[in-house]
């Protein structure tokens, strides 16, 4: 009976995976809400994979930062490299075995009862092609597209089933959200596919994502050799009974190797006890009993032991406890945004085919933000207003396009960057460094709370926390288009052009 109860507990790291889940996903706000989470803990990297654009995400997607940082300054490309080798020479894949949310959803799903397909001469060749997807969607492409002023994060774009699943689909899922709907494309529909493939997929082979796809768990896997955290093995015990590596469901030649997640699973079954956890001796040093000891004396050693383990574990518990009821409550206890204020009349509104709300928001310039102002329903010009943030890694990204269109559309479009309320101190600097001159009207938000995290004209016209957030009018003010997070000069065009040839 105790064997069967204990099979359907979880273990101590499923618990881990859980709790890191949650703690990452603290917002749960977000959830009811259908706002993304945008205030100054977006800034922090979360060490495994999980979305930005998850209602409930309160860090940020390493992945995408880092292919975000190559087209943002080097400061930016220096603190989300130098986050990420932190993480690396700590813990190694062991990230990926204990802290990644979407590792806890692969294992998840392998546990529905079907035939599995075990490990094979295959799977370990196409182990491979994770670092190939490393090299070429995280490294070549986005700084090909960064050195033409064009960023493009591939691998957010084309593959992260993460973001599918986590930013698209939770999103999608809370009827707040429903208008997100006509604004989807081809690229959704071929990641919404692939992300059912790898759903499907991970039911049958265990962790398929993690070992085959994953960027992430590649560059990490570099540093397992070095990391502080891990498995070893004490060769000098070793008696290379091959138990650990056909006991291993991933694909490793030995432990701790670049495919090594460190989940400990080789540890129980080693024979002579070589394999341990590196660091396990930081939260309870273990004093060495001595050789000529009496078998009463180890006793009352190994009893001691486990008192303090047991102490330390509970101590860790309540402390790890106690953060996550923390970090739930500061969420959810955030002040809610008051209703928004822009100038209205009748018959004015934030959906496509609506009058759109006016308002005068002061004008930015490298010089700081100034006492003149402009209302983006009266320029008489097709207008578009893109909501962004200097601290908004794809907002920066994606400027270069709305650049390029204010350029080339001079005559027929005006181009109006609104930053948010958060931060807008930071956006004169930047203007000057990489803006001057430029046709881009660029003005500012105004601040619906203290903290500055909503902005009033932003709210009004639909925003619920993703940024960028780019609305389209026509001559008359009346709502053209709206985009939702990220989009490209070619989609910016689409819509120009089907204006100026109606």
């Amino acid at each position: 009976m105790k064997e069967k109860l204990k099979k359907w507990l979880p273990s101590r790291r499923k618990l881990i995976q859980l709790y890191c889940a949650l703690l990452f996903n603290a917002n749960l706000k977000g959830f009811v809400s259908g706002n993304i989470y945008t205030g100054s803990t977006k800034q922090f990297c979360a060490p495994g994979i999980n979305c930005y654009s998850c209602p409930g995400a309160v860090g940020a997607c390493p992945l995408g930062s880092l292919q975000g940082s190559f087209s943002a300054d080097r400061s930016t490309l220096w603190y989300v490299g130098g986050i990420l080798l932190l993480y690396a020479i700590l813990f190694g894949r062991m990230i990926c075995g204990w802290f990644c949310p979407f590792g806890l959803i692969q294992e998840l799903l392998h546990k529905i009862p079907t035939p599995k397909l075990k490990k094979s001469p295959v799977t370990r060749i196409l182990s491979y092609l994770k670092y190939v997807i490393l090299v070429v969607f995280v490294f070549i492409i986005p700084i090909i597209y960064a050195f033409k002023d064009t960023p493009l994060p591939a691998f957010c774009k084309y593959i992260c089933p993460a973001g599918t699943i986590e930013g698209g689909l939770l999103l999608l899922s809370n009827k707040v959200n429903a208008s997100y709907f006509s604004m989807l494309g081809p690229i959704f529909t071929w990641k919404f596919v692939l992300m059912i493939s790898i759903v499907v997929g991970c039911v049958f082979i265990f962790r398929l994502f993690c070992r085959f796809l994953c960027p992430l768990g590649a560059l990490y896997g570099l540093f397992n050799k070095f990391s502080f955290f891990g498995v070893k093995v004490d060769h000098a015990k070793c008696t290379d009974c091959g138990l650990c590596v056909s006991h291993c469901k991933v694909d490793i030649r030995h432990v701790g190797d670049q495919e090594c997640i460190s989940c400990g699973e080789c540890v129980g079954v080693c024979p002579t006890k070589a394999i341990s956890f590196k660091g396990s001796k930081i939260l309870l040093k273990e004093n060495e009993v001595s050789h000529d000891a009496s078998p009463e004396e180890r006793k009352a050693h190994e009893e001691k032991l486990n008192k303090r383990r047991t102490i330390t574990r509970a101590i860790v518990a309540v402390v790890m406890a106690a953060v996550l009821i923390g970090a739930v409550c500061y969420y959810w206890n955030e002040e809610t945004p008051a209703p928004a204020s822009p100038v209205t009349d009748e018959a004015r509104g934030n959906q496509v085919g609506d009058l759109c709300y006016r308002d005068d928001l002061q004008i930015v310039t490298p010089g700081g933000i100034t006492e003149e102002t402009i209302d983006p329903t009266a320029t008489g010009k097709i207008t578009i207003i893109n909501f962004w943030g200097t601290w908004c890694t794809p907002c920066v990204n994606e400027l270069p396009y709305f650049d390029q269109i204010a350029s080339d559309y001079a005559d027929s479009v005006t181009v109006i960057a609104v930053h948010s309320s958060l931060g807008n101190t930071t956006a004169p600097e930047y203007i000057g460094k990489y803006y001057e001159g430029s046709n881009i009207v660029f003005a500012t938000d105004y601040s619906l709370d203290e903290a500055g995290l909503n902005g009033g004209f932003y709210t009004a016209l639909g925003g619920r926390g993703t940024y960028p957030y780019t609305v389209i009018l026509d001559e008359t003010g009346t709502i053209l288009s709206i985009f939702v997070a990220s989009v490209e000069y070619e989609d910016l065009q689409e819509v120009v052009e089907a204006r100026l040839n109606s």
